[in-house]
């Protein structure tokens, strides 16, 4: 009666509900609620549309928003690790790998394949629709953290330096962006939101 690709497709995205559960560590813009990975996607995508004139090189927009709409669906099995913790190394590739393989494994293999090809491009990080998506990434909860007083800088206590080599991934996919976000981050000192150690 329906088609299998079909079938395939809706249990999909019954599966990708549960992202919606994910709670982030950052807050929403001047707020006490968790952020979670599904408002994340939604804000990187975009942000990513409205950015994109700012990427360091032209992009393929529509590729950009996929990367940001995918990147985290493979937290449904593998978690979402903290970018500045201190126990869990933040590249847990093998577990994510598993992830993407069962997750987008339940898509018909043609829509399998390219989801996994786009997760793994986003991953490496080497191509110019890659460093533009990584950079809206990383600069989401920088702005996140700016209006709410330090947040999870503070919380955590997270120094200005692993705030920077953290956040400077940003210039490799946009230099523009990437002078206003170091600007923030100094700001933030300044400010005494972000601890200079």
């Amino acid at each position: 009666m329906f088609s299998d690709n079909l079938l395939k497709q809706l249990d999909f995205i019954k599966e990708i509900d549960k992202v919606k559960y994910i709670q982030r560590k950052t807050r929403l813009f001047n707020s006490n609620r968790n952020e979670n990975d599904a408002e994340h996607s939604w804000h990187l995508a975009l942000m990513a549309l409205v950015l994109a004139e700012h990427s360091n090189e032209p992009v393929d927009i529509l590729k950009v928003v996929k990367m940001v709409l995918i990147h985290d669906i493979v937290e449904i099995d593998a978690g979402d690790v903290f970018i500045y913790d201190t126990q869990k190394n933040h590249s847990n590739t093998d577990q994510e790998r598993l992830a993407a393989n069962r997750i987008f494994g339940l898509l018909p293999e043609s829509q399998a394949q390219e989801f996994v090809t786009i997760w793994e491009e986003f991953e490496a990080g080497e191509t110019a629709e890659a460093k533009f998506a990584r950079a809206m990434d990383r600069l989401e909860p920088l702005l996140q953290n700016t209006s709410n007083n330090g947040g999870t800088w503070r919380e955590f206590n997270v120094p200005y330096k692993k705030v920077y080599e953290k956040k400077s991934h940003i210039k490799t996919g946009s230099e523009v962006i990437w002078n206003y976000a170091e600007n923030l981050i100094n700001e933030s000192v300044e400010k005494g939101i972000l601890k200079d150690e």
